[in-house]
């Protein structure tokens, strides 16, 4: 098929990252100690071939030192986000930079790929049209985790298989918990080959004291950004028109705090701060519907409000509600699906309910209902992430003002921006920074190092000061309560609402209510003033308004 470049491809494949001064030459390695896990007997039980290891970082050496060559494996894991690419090929640059005669192989569709030995060598002339752009179609990626004996098995045979001296996954919490579990299988069946993981994640929920930032969060906030203020500028023209937009963050709610202080919506709903308040639904729906009624008043029939998705896990009746739905639709499976309506199968399930589901799946629409009963996993469980929160609260405050009798003018406009902010051209700073990323973790694989994660810090700083390092992921596990096991997970990072972030979002969001504070950020720059094209995220640079924790 004829594919023809456009011009910003063309430009994005010639355009160079700039390197962090300590990665133009392949520096030398000092090591420092972190603090361990809270939970670190338990873990040091499950882990005793890796845990305790020190955190390293890398200091100015005398440069490159002739290398022999190293194979390298490589695996994309979970959802796309904008930079892995990027991540690829700085692991590729950095190992011929050791020696011409290393070889990279790249997994495909995932750690399937490894289970099943399915792969292809990535050479500079497959790898010169990937350079700079988004998406993981190169070698593609897969939800699939290495867990079993079987797939350990089969794991372990490959990477025997190939001789690799090294195996990098890039991936999320999930991933890299997986590669703490590779790299001690691997060492304790006396296989050579190291296992170093790279941080990934859009959902800006994998980071900590040691990991400032997982790649795509930026790319995808500056995406939905740009959507966020043409839709401001779309609702302040139009003055007719509520915009309930909910964006994607399957947990945590950084990318919404993101989003609002570079658009200023007139309202933003922060997850963690439901929690934390206990608020309901019915609580939730009357400060929406409060606020589109003051509005109305200065004849403001318009608006933007922005929903995290995972808002609907926050909710106390929410939780309970999915808690008591989630046996009994395992039990009633198949009757369920049998009925050909969400009102029949509300009603095989309301004697088997407490009063309280029973009250809260009356003000549901039918289509909600739907998805809480029709929607499961593979293990009969409801997918919290299908459930359609924007259109949820767009149901609860019209049935709000109905009631009032202030519902004439309610004109409300439902959107989810999900997969579109994914895969884009990655920014100046997340194409930058995955370069980086895969030159570090070929750093740590040249030093032989396994079971650690590939990181940068000072990033709120320009790329000449970014410092690489690697975190032990032992380092970063607790222990979980996951279908009735205590299993080891990297911890998710939510919006901490005593930090910085939070804080200056709250003292500004009281003026965004009423006063149209809209602010349009435009797409994403590629070329030009450096202050434009180099900018940050917000959180990011709020975050260090405080003093970091180095390592």
């Amino acid at each position: 098929m004829d594919h023809t470049l456009s011009p910003l491809e063309k430009a994005q494949l010639a355009f160079k990252p700039p390197l962090p001064l300590l990665l133009e030459k392949l520096s030398d390695l000092e090591q420092v100690p972190l603090d361990f896990s809270s939970q670190g007997d338990e873990i040091k039980s499950l882990f005793p071939k890796t845990f305790g290891q020190r955190g390293v970082h890398f200091i100015k050496g005398e440069g490159l030192k002739k290398q022999p060559p190293l194979k390298v494996g490589v695996i994309l894991s979970g959802g796309q986000a904008a930079g892995g690419h990027n991540v690829i090929i700085g692991l590729f640059d950095a190992l011929k930079a050791f020696n011409e005669h290393s070889t990279l192989i790249g997994f495909l569709n995932g750690p399937q790929g490894v289970i099943e030995n399915q792969y292809k060598e990535l050479t500079e002339d497959v790898l010169a049209r990937f350079r700079n752009t988004g998406g993981f179609d190169l070698i593609g990626s897969g939800r699939t985790k290495i867990a079993t004996e079987k797939q350990l098995t089969a794991s372990l045979e490959t990477c025997r298989q190939h001789d690799l001296n090294a195996l990098v996954i890039i991936g999320g919490d999930d991933s890299n918990t997986n590669a703490a579990i590779l790299a001690e299988v691997f060492l304790g069946k006396e296989c050579k080959t190291q296992v170093i993981g790279v941080p990934k994640t859009i959902d800006g929920d994998l980071k900590n004291q040691y990991i400032e930032s997982s790649f795509g969060f930026d790319t995808a906030c500056k995406i939905y950004s740009e959507m966020i203020g043409n839709i401001c500028r779309d609702a302040l023209s139009a003055k007719k028109y509520t915009h309930f937009i909910k964006l994607m963050g399957r947990s945590a709610s950084h990318i919404a705090i993101e989003c609002a202080l570079q658009t200023h919506p007139n309202l933003t709903i922060i997850g963690e701060e439901i929690s934390f308040h206990n608020t309901t639904l019915l609580e939730l729906t009357l400060e929406i519907a409060n606020l589109i009624e003051e509005r109305a008043k200065i004849d403001k029939h318009y608006g933007v409000i922005l929903i995290p998705e995972g808002l609907i896990e926050f909710i106390p009746e929410m939780k309970k509600l999915i808690e008591e739905l989630n046996p009994l639709l395992a039990l009633h499976a198949s009757k369920i699906d049998a009925l050909p309506s969400g009102e029949k199968r509300k009603a095989l399930l309301w004697p088997l309910l407490s009063q309280n589901a029973q009250e809260l799946l009356n003000i549901f629409p039918e289509t909600i209902i739907n998805q809480l009963l029709l929607d499961r996993d593979p293990h009969g469980n409801i997918q919290v992430s299908h459930i359609e929160t924007e259109k949820l609260l767009i149901a609860t405050v019209r049935a709000e003002l109905t009631r009032r009798g202030k519902a004439e003018r309610f004109s409300p406009v439902a959107h989810f921006f999900g997969y579109e902010g994914r895969c884009g051209f990655p920014s100046f700073f997340d194409a930058t920074y995955c370069n980086a990323l895969g030159r570090t973790a070929a750093l740590l694989i040249n030093h032989g190092l396994t079971g650690y994660l590939s990181c940068l810090q000072n990033l709120q700083r320009g790329v000449d000061h970014w410092v690489p390092c690697g975190v032990p992921i032992t380092d970063l596990l607790v222990l979980e309560e996951r279908k009735g096991k205590r299993v080891p997970v990297i911890e998710k990072a939510f919006v901490d609402l005593k930090g910085m972030p939070f804080g200056r979002f709250a003292e500004l969001r009281k003026s965004w209510g009423l006063e149209d504070n809209y602010r349009y950020p435009g797409p994403i720059q590629f070329f030009g003033p450096k202050e434009i094209v180099q900018a940050t995220t917000l959180t990011l640079s709020l975050e260090h308004e405080k003093a970091p924790t180095t390592i």
